[in-house]
């Protein structure tokens, strides 16, 4: 059976997969970058050092008891596809994945970390169908608040233009600082989830829009009001989980009449809320990842590992 091995190392998880292409299945194993009590992120040089300390102990766990031989192996290495994108956790993925490559006489290969989320998502919605098509994805998280428009492509397999953007905060970012307020541990995407869903007062949210791309520092400001004002911890949540579900709609509104009718695909773990899916699903031909494959993976990788090794585009 092929196998292909994917490594990534984002500024949140140290992630490796194994994907076998003749029964499209991934296993994968991934664990969060440390961050202290109170903080809301990582700089890069600590996320380097946390990537160190935890990449062997994540690999140990996939392969015990893994007893095949890898075909092809493939890292996420840059943020995005466009020249001068980087970021120096994604170095310590590429240093493993480049010796074992080489030790093992095996193909290797590079992608972005955007790339993943994008295959990711593909493969957890169960719409790989896609990979030689255009679509539209999504991508909202810590890192990322982006709508772009897909097609295929040989060298980097998916060839993506941003259609919109924001201009100030991440989606990730704003939902991270409000659980920070609101006494909430990092990250705070499932939590906010959870007092989102007790909310017992509905806000009326209207994002803010410049063209095509959103702006989110509002969206803080708002919630730090509502905190001094007293108000319940819940319906802060809600407003902040309404106030993105809003972006994302506008944005994907604003897509659907540039680009036309093309199939949803949202990823990234904001898109893992439930209010946000339940919503969205309501109203687009969309699809959604799967919450282990929406947060930062490198199931994507090894997928784009195995496209890439067979030349499936």
């Amino acid at each position: 059976m092929p196998y292909y091995l994917g490594f990534d190392t984002s500024n949140y998880t140290t992630s490796v997969s194994i994907y076998n292409s003749t029964l499209n299945e991934v296993t994968h194993k991934k664990k969060l970058l440390s961050v202290k009590k109170g903080g809301i992120g990582l700089k890069q040089s600590d996320a380097v050092f946390s990537h160190v300390k935890q990449l062997p102990q994540v690999v140990e766990e996939l392969f015990f008891g893994f007893n095949q031989s890898i075909n092809a192996v493939g890292c996420s290495s840059r943020p995005r596809d466009i020249e001068d994108s980087y970021m120096p956790c994604f170095l310590v993925g590429n240093m493993a994945t480049r010796t074992l490559a080489s030790i093992n006489k095996i193909p290797f290969f590079e992608f972005s970390h955007q790339s993943g989320h994008i295959a990711a998502a593909l493969y957890s919605s169960n719409q790989l169908k896609l990979i030689d098509r255009e679509f539209i994805a999504f991508h909202f998280s810590g890192g990322t608040t982006e709508c772009v428009l897909v097609k295929p492509d040989k060298q980097n397999i998916f060839n993506v233009k941003i259609i919109g953007d924001t201009l100030d905060l991440k989606c990730g970012q704003a939902v991270d600082r409000v659980g920070r307020m609101l006494g909430l541990d990092f990250p705070s995407g499932i939590q906010m989830d959870e007092l989102s869903l007790k909310a017992d007062k509905l806000f009326k949210v209207k994002p803010v829009f410049k063209e095509n791309n959103c702006c989110i520092s509002g969206l803080e400001n708002k919630c730090k009001q509502l905190f001094d004002n007293k108000e319940k911890k819940e319906n802060i949540a809600r407003y902040c989980i309404d106030y993105i579900c809003a972006v994302a709609d506008k944005m994907a509104e604003n897509c659907i009449l540039s680009c036309g009718e093309l199939p949803i695909v949202f990823s990234g773990g904001v898109m893992s809320n439930t209010i946000i899916r339940e919503t969205l699903s309501k109203k687009y031909n969309c699809f959604f990842a799967k919450p282990e494959f929406s947060s930062d993976n490198a199931a994507g990788i090894s997928i784009l590992t195995w496209i890439k090794s067979e030349s499936i585009i």
